[in-house]
């Protein structure tokens, strides 16, 4: 007898480009029920990445899931992209046709405030691009985690190995002081974490999953490939990886299958500001620190989540979503 699993109800906050495409798979398949998506500037500009976001739906099945554009810049920085490592247009610069629709009215800050308003912790949060939606819906309602069921940000590298400077992880670094307002609301019973670290660890897709994934011959698994191309250029030349890895895609897995973590643990942390440890995640772990303010996830089941993804992205489940 086949257990059903009712889908998770999810809002995902993303700055759309290759790894975020994918995410927005997992999220549109069997296992979520997306209602909205909210986009931020961060690894493209935020037109761009509202751009994917309707590309990557549409890829999905689902033109149906609203998507409403948020903050053109950081809260108090200026705006660093991440166009070198996901392209000019964020999707491995593969000249990917418009999408048929445009975005939704409604500023993304607005949405990520109304929605729990509306549904009272039911739904669950997913943010996968820097934090700022997030902070300038916190400056204005200070109790925004208690409405949704529970927020999931892919953010930070607890282990200080980074991807855009030496210890710190692009999201964080991109808006720190965003990441500084998150934690600040944080609890670790209402905000999980999972950085770059785990992914970098659990969700590399060596060159035999890519064979796999090309070899599923969906257009999905053909888009969630061929997205990811710079991506894994970047991946060989700077990072060192065997192969290109998936950290959104992963936060989203823990989102919808919490039973893929195999290590996790509560702390305090912190965010740096200062110009060289800009975006670092500072972690006290003495006896003498404050209370736990996040939860880190520090380590997933990574056969278990890479089955997860071919799954999505399968003939069978692709035919069953159309």
């Amino acid at each position: 007898m086949r257990l059903i699993v009712p889908a998770l109800p999810l809002v995902v906050d993303t700055d759309t480009a290759s790894d975020d495409a994918v995410a927005l798979l997992l999220a549109a398949g069997e296992l979520g029920d997306l209602r909205a998506v909210t986009t931020v500037a961060g690894n493209v500009p935020v037109g761009v990445g509202t751009r994917n976001a309707l590309i990557s739906l549409e890829v999905a099945g689902r033109p149906d899931i609203p998507v409403h554009p948020g903050c053109e810049r950081p809260m108090t920085r200026p705006y660093s992209s991440a166009q070198q490592v996901h392209g000019q247009d964020g999707m491995g610069d593969l000249g990917l046709p418009e999408p048929s629709r445009a975005p939704e009215a409604g500023h993304a800050v607005d949405v990520l405030l109304s929605c729990p308003l509306r549904h009272p912790g039911e739904l669950t949060l997913v943010t996968l691009g820097p934090l700022t939606n997030v902070a300038a819906a916190l400056l204005r309602d200070r109790d925004l985690f208690t409405r949704y069921r529970h927020v999931y940000c892919m953010a930070g590298a607890a282990d200080m190995r980074g991807n855009i400077s030496a210890t710190a992880e692009y999201n964080v670094w991109a808006d720190p002081e965003a990441a500084r307002v998150v934690l600040q609301a944080a609890t670790p019973d209402r905000v999980t974490w999972i950085g770059w670290d785990v992914s970098r660890t659990d969700a590399v897709m060596t060159p035999e999953d890519q064979q796999h994934l090309r070899r599923l011959g969906t257009p999905a698994a053909t888009f969630a490939h061929q997205v990811n191309r710079t991506v894994a250029a970047w991946a060989r030349d700077v990072t060192g990886l065997p192969g290109y890895d998936l950290p959104d895609p992963v936060a989203m897995a823990v989102a919808l299958r919490p039973d893929l973590v195999v290590e996790q643990e509560q702390v305090y942390a912190d965010i740096a500001l200062g110009d060289e440890t800009r975006g670092q995640l500072i972690i006290d772990r003495r006896r003498t620190a404050p209370a736990p303010n996040v939860t880190l996830v520090r380590r997933v089941d990574e056969a278990g989540f890479k089955h997860l993804l071919f799954h999505t992205l399968a003939p069978t489940h692709q035919e069953g979503r159309r």
